[in-house]
């Protein structure tokens, strides 16, 4: 069966990416076309980037980078649940990214992500990364504004729209997938 990571992609303390995955998890849990998994990156304790090797030689000399590279190689595609930060992407998961390169290759790629303006620069900037990394972004994505999405506290208020809009993207990222699976060497 195809197997989606939906990956919590901040480590921040008093974060919403945790809240923000689990809700698109939650959705994905009635799909049979595939099968979702919530990994955090929060959970993988990674240090900023300290193998010695450049990650395109899978030279992996440390045990955190190895764990997360068999995590990672076991994925068909991914939905990353993104934050906006300075106008980019968060460090702690470009950090986690940035580990990798042959895992990443060939496996499609959507995005959840939210901010002042929805998450949506964050996004463009993951696009150019993902090219880089030899993935297939899928064209739907789920933009969160805090001024619509979220209350004056900051908690997590999604509407209807989004959650359709969700289920688009899980459509793409299974199709792109599936597609991409014999260029992984899967039938």
């Amino acid at each position: 069966m195809t197997r989606i990571a939906v990956i919590a992609g901040s480590t921040r303390p008093n974060r919403n990416a945790r809240t923000v995955a689990d809700w698109v998890h939650e959705h994905a849990q009635d799909r049979t076309d595939a099968q979702f998994d919530l990994v955090d990156i929060a959970d993988q304790h990674l240090p900023l980037l300290d193998e010695p090797m450049p990650p395109a030689t899978g030279q992996y000399s440390k045990e955190h980078t190895r764990a997360w590279a068999e995590k990672i190689a076991s994925y068909d595609g991914f939905v990353f649940v993104t934050p906006e930060y300075n106008h980019s992407v968060p460090a702690a998961l470009k950090n986690a990214v940035d580990y990798l390169y042959a895992e990443w290759n060939n496996k499609s790629i959507g995005f959840v992500s939210y901010g002042s303006a929805g998450g949506t620069r964050a996004v463009e900037a993951w696009r150019l990364i993902a090219a880089e990394l030899q993935m297939a972004d899928v064209r739907a994505q789920v933009f969160l504004p805090f001024g619509s999405e979220f209350d004056d506290d900051f908690a997590f208020t999604p509407t209807e729209e989004a959650a359709g809009a969700l289920q688009t993207v899980f459509d793409q990222v299974v199709a792109w997938a599936e597609a991409l699976a014999p260029l992984r060497g899967r039938p």
